[in-house]
C-alpha cells in the first residue's frame, strides 16, 4: 500500500482547515489520508493519572469525530485515525517516518493571537523525513462535500538554477502535473559582484539586461530535466531582482501551493530551516511545501 498522507488535528479551526487540505491532496493521490492527535504538553514533571485518562479520552473522542466526518464528506476515500501520548511534535515527527506527505496548520490550539506560526508546525517542518505542507488559516476551508480541486491556484517553486534541488522540483512539478495547473519557477538574483566596483558608479540598462538575460538562460537550462520528464506541466520561468524571499512571497499571493526546499542537517537533531524558508512559512498566504533534500 503507497505510504498516506499524514494530518495532524488538535481540535482547533486552523488544525480542520490543514486536514481538509490534507483529505484533498490524499484523495488527489489516490492514498489513504491518516489523522493524528497528541496529548498537548501539561505543566509539571508528574501529572496525576485521572488527568491522563481524561485527556486520552478526549483524544480518542477528538479523533473518532474527526475520521468519521471525513469519511462522510469523502466516501472514496479511506480514513484512519489514532492517538499518541507523546508530545505533538514528537508524535508528528515518528509518524512522519511512514507518510509520503505531512500536512498540519500553521498554529494549533496554543500560541497567542497574531502569532503567524505556532512552535509545533516550525519544529516538524524543520525535522520531519517527508514533505510538510503548512496551511494557514486564512487559505480557507472548504464546503461539505467538496471534491478534489482540480485547474484552480498555479503551483510556485522557489528554484535556484546554480544548486538546484531535485526533490523540491519533483515535488512541484509533480503537484502541478496531478492538479492540470501551471508551474510558475521563480529564481532571485542579486548584481554580479563586479558591479560593485570604484570604478562603476553606475549600473547601466544595458549591463542590467545582459546580467538578466544570463541568469534566464540558465534557469532554463537547469530546468530542461524537468521538463522533459514533465511534458505536460506549462512552465512560466520568473526571473527576479529581489530578495529570494520577497520574490517567492510576490510570486505566491495567487498561488494555491508554494514549494521551497529544506536541507537536511544530519549532525543537527532539531534539523534547520534556512533563511528564506524561515521567512515564507511566517508571511506566505497560501499553502507551503517545504521539501527536504541531502546536501
Amino acid at each position: 500500500m503507497r505510504p498516506p498522507v499524514l494530518a495532524g488535528i488538535d481540535g482547533s479551526e486552523r488544525a480542520a482547515a490543514a486536514a481538509d487540505w490534507a483529505a484533498r491532496e490524499a484523495a488527489l493521490r489516490g492514498v489513504p489520508l491518516r489523522l493524528l492527535h497528541a496529548s498537548p504538553q501539561l505543566p509539571g514533571t508528574v501529572v496525576p493519572s485521572p488527568a491522563l485518562d481524561r485527556l486520552q479520552e478526549m483524544g480518542d473522542q477528538l479523533v473518532q469525530r474527526t475520521v468519521t466526518e471525513f469519511a462522510d464528506r469523502y466516501p472514496d476515500l479511506e480514513v484512519e485515525g489514532e492517538h499518541a501520548d507523546d508530545a505533538p511534535a514528537g508524535a508528528l515527527r515518528s509518524a512522519a517516518r511512514d507518510a509520503a506527505l505531512l500536512v498540519v496548520g500553521t498554529r494549533g490550539t496554543g500560541g497567542f493571537e497574531g502569532l503567524a506560526v505556532g512552535s509545533v508546525a516550525l519544529r516538524t517542518a524543520a525535522v520531519a523525513s517527508c514533505p510538510v505542507v503548512l496551511v494557514p488559516h486564512r487559505s480557507g476551508t472548504f464546503a461539505n462535500g467538496a471534491s478534489v480541486v482540480r485547474g484552480t491556484g498555479q503551483i510556485v517553486l522557489g528554484f535556484d538554477a546554480q544548486r538546484p534541488v531535485g526533490e523540491a522540483a519533483d515535488f512541484a512539478f509533480s503537484a502541478a502535473e496531478a492538479r492540470a495547473v501551471p508551474l510558475r519557477v521563480v529564481q532571485a538574483w542579486a548584481l554580479p559582484v563586479e558591479s560593485v566596483s570604484p570604478r562603476i558608479l553606475v549600473v547601466t540598462e544595458e549591463d542590467r539586461a545582459t546580467w538578466e538575460d544570463q541568469e534566464v538562460l540558465r534557469l532554463s537550462d537547469a530546468l530542461r530535466p524537468w521538463q522533459k520528464k514533465y511534458p505536460g506541466v506549462t512552465v512560466d520561468s520568473d526571473v527576479m531582482l529581489l530578495h529570494p524571499a520577497e520574490a517567492l512571497l510576490n510570486a505566491s499571493r495567487s498561488a494555491g501551493l508554494l514549494v521551497v526546499g529544506r536541507r537536511t542537517e544530519p549532525q543537527a537533531t532539531e534539523g534547520r530551516l534556512g533563511p528564506v524558508t524561515h521567512a515564507v512559512l511566517h508571511h506566505a498566504r497560501c499553502p507551503v511545501a517545504v521539501v527536504p533534500h541531502a546536501g
